[in-house]
């Protein structure tokens, strides 16, 4: 139950990273799209049998 918890977590921080990019002005908000754009991209690359 660990694992789903977790995931939980995941997708609340997800939202919050999401919530406060909105909140930005569009050329600020492009910039912080491709940084997470590629942090999730590293996290699934570094993870490749693991599923949420």
């Amino acid at each position: 139950m660990d694992a789903t918890r977790d995931a939980d977590d995941d997708t609340g921080d997800l939202l919050s990273t999401l919530e406060v990019i909105e909140a930005q002005p569009l050329a600020t908000r492009a910039e912080a799209y491709e940084s997470l754009h590629d942090t999730l991209a590293h996290r699934l690359e570094s993870n490749p049998g693991t599923t949420s």
